[in-house]
């Protein structure tokens, strides 16, 4: 059952109106200053009195004066009300142009393949936004953590946030190498994976991950075993290429491998395709200008068709 309760009254109720009066020591030049009339000037400070619980002027038929407690109030509530309005002024330009500090949490392999050509391009055509990147493998809560934006595979975005494509949707592949095929069959099946040193990635809550296939419109996932687990997916190309065991990775990573000869695709016909690497936000009704510009940057030019990061 909900309790009743009122919304305490505003600490800052008033104290702009004090100030006016104290300036030009007069109800009726503060009433024109501010636009209002003298009583309503009046009425206001009388509140603002009551409320701390002081007289803070002294009011004769000539003029008005300060009281003890109205010259201290005076001296703490002047420099705070000018930062108030001066913090409102920084906060009122940050609403109007694309400037400030612009927080991404992304990938560490996602830096020199998406973000470079990206970040180059993008501070020269918005000098005043400073661009802070958290380089991190771990899923975080932006909101929470103070980030504007992020970077990730679609399958590891929240459904609440808004997503902007990257690169085109790919495929995960299982490929080894030569070197590896020369000592064990090829599998043909996802059942022969169980036969075979498969090399693992741990995700950023722990969890193994398991391996997904696409068998005839059916999505299945299977869990692999093998010598070895890592935290991101260059280490696990790099120890794919080694001939440690086969991995699964995005296609676009193992591209050059593959045209190299130094990695050897199998199981094919059961590789799904992924919806890509997307850039998300949460989704507020107003975005601040400077998202607002890096999403347009982002838009602006082509998705991606090289080699993806590990952007889980």
């Amino acid at each position: 059952m909900k309790q009743n309760f009122t919304v305490r009254q505003g600490a800052l109720d008033g104290v702009e109106v004090f100030l006016s009066v104290a300036q030009h020591r007069s109800f009726r030049r503060a009433a024109a200053e501010l636009g209002v009339t003298p009583s309503a000037v009046s009425q206001t400070v009388r509140v603002l009195e009551a409320r701390i619980g002081a007289a803070l002027l002294i009011r004769t038929t000539r003029s008005v004066g300060l009281t003890e407690a109205g010259e201290r109030f005076l001296s703490h509530a002047k420099p705070a009300f000018e930062e108030l309005v001066a913090a409102g002024e920084v906060a009122r330009g940050l609403g109007q142009r694309p400037a400030g500090l612009l927080r991404l949490s992304v990938p560490r392999a996602v830096v020199p393949i998406l973000l470079e050509p990206l970040l180059a391009s993008f501070c020269q055509a918005y000098p005043e936004v400073e661009v802070e990147i958290a380089a991190s493998n771990e899923l975080i809560d932006l909101a929470a953590q103070g980030f504007d934006a992020g970077i990730r595979l679609g399958q590891f975005v929240d459904a609440d946030m808004v997503a902007v494509p990257m690169t085109p949707p790919f495929r995960f592949i299982v490929v080894g190498s030569p070197a590896y095929f020369a000592a064990h069959s090829r599998p043909r099946r996802t059942d022969d994976l169980r036969e075979h040193a498969c090399l693992r990635w741990r995700r950023s809550s722990g969890a193994l991950a398991l391996w997904s296939f696409n068998d005839n419109g059916h999505a299945i996932e299977i869990a692999v075993s093998g010598p070895l687990i890592v935290s991101d997916f260059p280490t696990m190309l790099g120890a794919a290429i080694e001939g440690i065991g086969l991995a699964q990775l995005p296609e676009p990573m193992a591209a050059e491998g593959l045209g190299a000869g130094k990695l050897v695709q199998v199981l094919e016909p059961f590789a799904p395709v992924i919806p890509g690497v997307f850039l998300y936000y949460p989704g507020r009704r107003q975005i601040m200008p400077k998202l607002r510009a890096f999403i347009d940057h982002v838009k602006s030019r082509p998705a991606s068709h090289g080699k993806v990061p590990d952007t889980k």
